[in-house]
């Protein structure tokens, strides 16, 4: 899906859903990491996130407009926009608009590397995300020395 094919979209929805016409931008942006969409208040511009494509189907995506379109209708009109404001709970329902979008974290996360140490003497593994320079530590049980096993 392309910029122009997204904005009509938001529009076409926007009048199905709402019956007020969507008069600002909608665009992708990939830099969106834990969530599907965005409305900005300073321009009144919608982002969505294109990992949603990719991870879901068309219905997860039109979910995310239509929430993104409740922010956007309510703050034109000044009323609470905020998700914790009666105003979007009930437009929300009335729109049939989900809550929360299904999660996005792990797919745009790299992998957590996971470094292995262990002790000389007692043989504990210590696994650590962080790397640590096994000269400056001593095992906690027996205080033997420490050496990576695996990075």
């Amino acid at each position: 899906m392309e910029q122009r094919e997204l904005q009509q979209l938001v529009q076409r929805l926007s009048i199905e859903a709402f019956g007020k016409p969507f008069r600002h931008e909608a665009c992708f942006n990939a830099r969106l990491r834990t969530t599907g969409g965005r409305y900005k208040l300073l321009d009144g511009s919608i982002e969505i996130n294109p990992a949603v494509l990719e991870l879901y189907e068309m219905e997860e995506l039109i979910g995310i407009i239509k929430h993104e379109l409740c922010h956007y209708h309510l703050h034109q009109e000044g009323r609470g926009y905020r998700h914790g404001d009666a105003d979007f709970k009930k437009l929300l329902k009335e729109t049939g608009s989900p809550r929360y979008c299904k999660p996005l974290g792990k797919a745009n996360s790299k992998p957590q590397k996971i470094h292995l140490y262990q002790c000389k003497s007692c043989r504990l593994e210590y696994k650590r995300r962080r790397k640590m320079d096994v000269r400056k530590y001593r095992c906690g049980k027996c205080a033997g020395e420490i050496t990576l096993l695996q990075n």
